[in-house]
């Protein structure tokens, strides 16, 4: 089967069982595989590497929400402009928040959303860590504790931020395509 990447990395057929069944547990859940597990099922250490993660900084315990984590992957590839992340993240704030609005400021231009300052902050700060890391001075991470954010969800913030920007670079060097079914989810 050909990856949804313009790369020709096949996937592993048949996958390892407990990769199959991760992909089933997808199925199950989101009625399809991400189109991103299927481009790294070509080889399964870089997959498990990638979902395991994923997973820790998107759905682990945090000070951050659900909502607000991929609030900074869809800010984060914004300004990256990945077609894959803000089809895919942009579904899930769409979904998360209940608001297709602002899955859809937060794509286009995130200081148009109504968010609290809180979150604006937060925001703020990814956008500088996308644009411009190497001037991130103590008074940006002041910032955000003023906001009332943790040493530990600053943690969190730059990770996430960090992480998008490199599935970001991945995505749009590979080719990755998102699947369609995101196009039309929680709208």
């Amino acid at each position: 089967m050909k990856t949804p990447t313009a790369l020709d990395l096949p996937m592993m057929d048949p996958l390892p069982e407990a990769t199959q069944k991760y992909f089933d547990i997808c199925n199950d859940k989101l009625g399809m595989v991400p189109n991103v597990l299927q481009a790294y099922a070509f080889d399964i250490d870089k997959l498990n590497a990638f979902t395991t993660f994923y997973n820790d900084l998107m759905l682990a315990n945090s000070g951050l929400t659900k909502l607000e984590r991929e609030m900074i992957a869809v800010v984060v590839s914004s300004i990256n402009r990945c077609f894959y992340c803000l089809t895919a993240h942009g579904a899930a704030v769409r979904e998360l928040s209940g608001n297709p609005i602002l899955g859809e400021q937060l794509v286009m231009n995130y200081k148009t959303a109504d968010v609290a300052p809180r979150q604006r902050a937060m925001l703020d700060f990814a956008a500088l860590l996308t644009t411009a890391s190497a001037t991130v001075e103590e008074a940006d991470r002041q910032t955000l504790r003023d906001h009332g954010f943790s040493d530990r969800d600053i943690w969190d913030i730059t990770s996430v931020a960090a992480f998008f920007n490199m599935t970001n670079r991945v995505a749009s060097g590979t080719a990755m395509v998102p699947n369609e079914e995101y196009h039309g989810q929680a709208r």
